[in-house]
C-alpha cells in the first residue's frame, strides 16, 4: 500500500493526476487508510504525502497552527484548522513539511492547540 500511495503522491505532486482522477482513486479506497492517530514515525521525510480517512475530533494533543508538530492528532488538527466537523470523515491529504521555529497555539473551531517551541517533524492538512 506504500508504494502505491508514494507513486500517486508523485503524480499528484507533478501535477499529472487531475482532481477528479485523484478523488475517483481515493474514493474507491485503492490508496486511502484510516488515519493513524498521529503522524509519528511517519515524518522522516520532508515532501512525504500521505492520503488518510480522518474523522474530526475535538480532544486530543495539539501543537500548532496550520502546521502541526509531527505528535499532533490529525482528527483535532482537521477540526481546528476548519476542514472537517466533529464526527465527519472525509479523505484528506497530509504532507510532511520542514517544522517551523515554533509552532503557535490558537482556538479555533471549538479547538485549542497549544503553544510549543522547536519541534523537529512537522505536517500539515489539506483537502483533496
Amino acid at each position: 500500500m506504500k508504494v502505491v500511495q508514494e507513486l500517486v503522491s508523485y503524480f499528484d505532486r507533478k501535477g499529472t493526476l487531475s482532481r477528479r482522477q485523484l478523488r475517483d482513486i481515493l474514493d474507491k479506497h485503492y490508496v486511502a487508510t484510516d488515519a493513524p492517530a498521529t503522524m509519528h514515525g511517519l515524518c522522516e521525510k520532508v515532501g512525504a504525502t500521505y492520503y488518510f480517512r480522518v474523522t474530526g475530533v475535538t480532544e486530543g494533543q495539539l501543537w500548532g497552527t496550520d502546521i502541526y508538530s509531527g505528535d499532533s492528532t490529525i482528527g483535532a488538527a482537521a477540526v481546528h484548522q476548519g476542514l472537517l466537523k466533529p464526527g465527519e470523515t472525509k479523505i484528506l491529504r497530509v504532507s510532511v513539511v520542514n517544522p517551523p521555529d515554533s509552532f503557535p497555539g490558537t482556538e479555533r473551531n471549538g479547538v485549542t492547540s497549544t503553544e510549543y517551541g522547536r519541534y523537529q517533524y512537522a505536517w500539515e492538512l489539506s483537502v483533496i
